[in-house]
């Protein structure tokens, strides 16, 4: 039997994801275990996005969703974040005009609500591991820069206190030393025990971060393995690291 010690954190079985007679996932199983990061790679239109809004309970979905050793196919999107499956979106959906502070404040809401005592300590947390939001605590959110606001989008979630944090598209728009700060941090979160579910179009940042990796393509699973072993693919090489990484492998 598997004890809570090797026991996934998230196991997806035969997941189909459709809007309206379209399917945009189809046949698709994964697996996240604690303390790891896994990426999920694939072109534009492969079904990443509507995949982590089925995990997250915003999409009606067929098949098996395990969350901690329980089904979570027919929880609400409250109930999934009450016990720690927190989304990053893609657009980031922050507060514009509310400050850096409230906008952190209700991602503990629920925490808050409920009595825990231990949210502001998060809070300080979360100031600890981006000092850029500190500083900026009293700025409105809407005039932060692109990098600020994506720092603030996973402190927010962070205040939920996740057990996996699944973030879409981190690098979105970003220059690339704010992705590498990004995703720095990213490792740096697994490091202190959260999880990460990681699905973005930055293949080669993806698969340096994380453990293991997903290829989605057309809604269907391509290919799958570590994600040393996913970079070193010829296939994976040429598709979505370029030639230069093409040739080296």
């Amino acid at each position: 039997m598997t004890n809570a010690a090797t026991q996934p954190l998230l196991e997806v079985r035969h997941l189909h994801v459709a809007y309206g007679k379209v399917e945009a996932v189809h046949d698709l199983s994964l697996v996240v275990a604690p303390g790891t990061i896994v990426s999920v790679i694939g072109p534009n239109g492969a079904g990443k996005t509507t995949l982590l809004a089925a995990l997250m309970g915003l999409l009606p979905a067929r098949g098996e969703i395990t969350y901690l050793g329980e089904p979570a196919i027919r929880l609400g999107v409250e109930q999934r974040v009450a016990r720690g499956l927190v989304l990053v979106p893609e657009r980031r959906e922050l507060f514009a005009a509310m400050s850096v502070a409230d906008n952190l404040e209700l991602g503990g809401f629920q925490r808050a609500r409920s009595g825990e005592r231990g949210w502001r300590a998060t809070l300080d947390e979360v100031y600890r591991r981006f000092p850029r939001l500190e500083d900026r605590r009293a700025q409105l959110a809407g005039t932060l820069s692109g990098g600020e606001r994506q720092m603030l989008a996973m402190g927010r979630a962070l205040m939920g206190k996740p057990r996996l944090l699944m973030l879409d598209e981190p690098s979105l728009g970003l220059a690339p030393l704010v992705v590498r700060e990004i995703f720095n941090i990213i490792g740096e979160l697994r490091a202190s025990g959260v999880s990460i579910l990681l699905v973005e179009q930055n293949a080669r940042a993806a698969l340096q971060v994380s453990d293991y990796g997903y290829v989605l393509e057309t809604g269907e699973l391509a290919l799958e393995g570590r994600s040393a072993e996913l970079a070193a693919n010829p296939r994976v090489a040429a598709t979505y690291l370029g030639r230069d990484a093409a040739a080296a492998a």
